[in-house]
């Protein structure tokens, strides 16, 4: 090639890349000017969580797959809805989510990608998969690392053709779905130990959101306790309800091996057990300590209801707090899926209305 081409050739490389640039430049200033003035995704008042909605602004309107990774209780779900609400068509676009955890590998399987009549036993009509469901949309996968790892295959299918297969169908079936995935595993470690498909992997490491844990978010201690108070305040018909500056104090001492959804629990507690507006050192219970039997924990308790209304409240309360996401209620209350299905079962005998999952089906 003589150097006039070899010029030409740079400059008409060199200005595909300016172009390029800025084209990149101008979509983004663009999603900026979309962005509703003063609109937050989520209450933060931490740094880092504001540049994650930087982030989210910038990936809303991607196809590409997200991934979303952090500790249990850091607000993973939290910010898949976000990147939802934040996308060009929220409105008229679904949104399903898909709690990979709770459910067996052959039951998953179903609920991802349906099945038709006569598939298997007791399959009387055909099933309409989350995938299905959310074509079109945005899926999340929450909790991946959970998937088996022959469903993993399945999974990658779908990433690689976009289409899936009804078990017992005949053909595949186009699919357009972004999809949301959330772990609070080392996905690294998993690949290295064999119980996550590296080519998985990759195909979902894409877009990657790493959510900081609580105690790296110290400005956000004070400021979702306080919102968290307002909300249970409003439900409760307590809009009086208030922290000492010693209880704030103590929030921010401690370290939140639960995050978020640890939070919320002490506060939703406090609001509960609290007999006067002021929430006091002594309102605060952390899991794993010991009650303060003091005078005035004792006179913090609400005298006239019994220990059984107490905690049939609480729990159908955080019930309603997670949508009727049996999962994360038990995880919220410190204690096992089968003894939270125990309660509701001893709830729903007598009577009592308990709140259905967000999936629409019985509530066990």
């Amino acid at each position: 090639m003589s150097q006039a081409k070899e010029y030409q050739s740079s400059l008409s490389s060199g200005h595909t890349q300016i172009s390029t640039y800025l084209d990149f430049i101008q979509n983004r200033k663009e999603r900026r000017a979309a962005r509703p003035e003063g609109h937050t995704l989520f209450p933060t008042a931490d740094e880092k969580m504001m540049r994650i909605q930087d982030i989210i602004w910038q990936i809303a309107a991607s196809q590409a797959p997200i991934l979303i990774t952090g500790e249990s209780g850091v607000g993973k779900e939290v910010v898949a809805r976000a990147i939802y609400e934040a996308s060009p068509h929220p409105k008229t676009s679904p949104f399903v989510a898909v709690n990979c955890a709770a459910m067996p590998a052959t039951l998953l399987e179903s609920e991802l990608f349906g099945f038709e009549k006569g598939a298997f036993t007791g399959a009387d009509h055909r099933h309409i998969g989350k995938f299905e469901q959310a074509n079109q949309g945005t899926i999340l996968l929450d909790e991946i690392t959970e998937i088996e790892l022959s469903l993993q295959s399945k999974l990658l299918r779908v990433l690689q053709e976009k289409e899936i297969d009804r078990i017992g169908g005949s053909a595949p079936i186009p699919i357009q779905a972004r999809i949301i995935a959330t772990t609070n595993q080392d996905l690294t470690k998993a690949v290295a130990q064999g119980k996550f498909r590296q080519d998985l992997y990759y195909r979902l490491y894409v877009l990657h959101i790493e959510i900081p844990p609580l105690r790296e978010r110290p400005r956000d201690i004070e400021f979702l306790a306080k919102n968290f108070l307002q909300e249970y305040a409003i439900q409760n018909g307590r809009p009086s309800l208030h922290f000492t500056v010693e209880a704030i104090e103590r929030l921010k001492a401690h370290k939140w091996p639960g995050n978020v959804r640890e939070l919320q629990n002490v506060v939703q507690r406090a609001a509960i057990l609290s007999s006067s507006d002021q929430l006091t050192l002594s309102n605060l219970l952390f899991e794993g300590e010991d009650v303060p039997l003091s005078q005035d924990w004792i006179a913090s308790l609400p005298i006239g209801k019994s220990l059984r209304s107490i905690e049939t409240q609480f729990i159908l309360e955080t019930l309603k707090h997670h949508q009727g996401n049996r999962t994360h209620a038990a995880k919220t209350l410190g204690i096992s899926l089968r003894t939270l299905r125990n309660k509701i079962n001893e709830f729903m005998a007598e009577g009592i209305d308990v709140i259905s999952p967000v999936t629409g089906r019985s509530p066990l």
